[in-house]
C-alpha cells in the first residue's frame, strides 16, 4: 500500500463536546479518520452532542482510492463494531443515555449494522445501505443521504434497502442530492466534496439527531 497518512491519537476514539450530552458515534468512510470527518464531529458537538470518532484503521488514513480500498478490505467487522461499543461505553460513563450513530459509506454500513443490536436511538448513513444477507430489524429511526450517481451491488440498491426497512416497520427518512456522486460530503479528498449538498445533509442530520436524542 502507498499514500498512508498517520492519524493523531491512533486507535482511540477522539471525543468532542461536553461530557453528559447525548453521544453520537461518527464512523469514517474507507479513506479513514481524515480531518474532514473530525470537522463534522466538531460541528455536531457545537449543536449540543458529545461526539466520538473511532479510528477503524488503527493509526492510518489516506486520500488515495486504491489504498483506501485495500484498508477497507483488511477491516475486521467484529473489531470495528467493538470499537463502536467501546466509544459508547466511554461516553455512558458520564451519564449519557441516548445514543446516535452516524457513518459515511463503509462507516454508514457499520452504523446500520450496529444499530440492529438495539443500542442506538437513531442512525444516520451517508451513501450506505445493507444487503439482504446483512439486513436485520433496525429498531430505531433511520436517516439516509444518497448521492444522485452511485454504484450498488445487487440487493444493496437504495430502493431494495428502504423497502426492507419499511417492511420491518423502521421509521425511515431519505434524501437524494442532485448533481452529487459517492463521497460528496468528504472535504479531505480532492474532487469529492459538493459543499452545497454536504451542508444541506449536515443540517438535516443535526435536526434529525436533535429530534431523537435531545427533544
Amino acid at each position: 500500500m502507498t499514500e498512508l497518512i498517520p492519524v493523531p491519537s491512533p486507535g482511540a476514539p477522539v471525543f468532542y463536546g461536553e461530557p453528559g450530552n447525548p453521544v453520537v458515534v461518527v464512523l469514517h468512510d474507507w479513506y479513514g479518520r481524515l480531518p474532514g470527518v473530525e470537522a463534522i464531529a466538531q460541528a455536531l458537538a457545537s449543536q449540543g452532542f458529545r461526539v466520538a470518532v473511532p479510528d477503524l484503521y488503527d493509526g492510518v488514513c489516506t486520500t488515495d482510492a486504491a489504498t483506501a480500498e485495500s484498508l477497507m478490505k483488511q477491516l475486521d467487522v467484529g473489531t470495528a463494531l467493538a470499537l463502536v461499543d467501546d466509544a459508547i461505553v466511554i461516553a455512558q460513563e458520564t451519564g449519557v443515555e441516548r445514543v446516535g450513530l452516524m457513518g459515511f459509506s463503509v462507516g454508514g454500513w457499520l452504523a446500520l449494522l450496529h444499530a440492529q443490536a438495539g443500542a442506538a436511538d437513531a442512525v444516520v448513513a451517508y451513501y450506505a445501505s445493507l444487503g439482504e444477507q446483512d439486513h436485520g430489524i433496525i429498531p430505531c429511526p433511520v436517516l439516509l443521504h444518497w448521492a444522485e450517481r452511485d454504484e450498488w451491488a445487487e440487493g444493496e440498491e437504495p430502493e431494495s434497502f428502504v423497502g426492507r426497512l419499511k417492511d420491518h416497520g423502521t421509521p425511515v427518512t431519505e434524501h437524494t442530492y442532485l448533481a452529487t456522486a459517492h463521497s460528496f460530503a468528504n472535504a479531505s479528498v480532492p474532487g469529492k466534496l459538493n459543499a452545497t449538498a454536504a451542508a444541506l445533509a449536515f443540517a438535516r442530520t443535526a435536526v434529525f439527531l436533535e429530534q431523537h436524542l435531545i427533544d
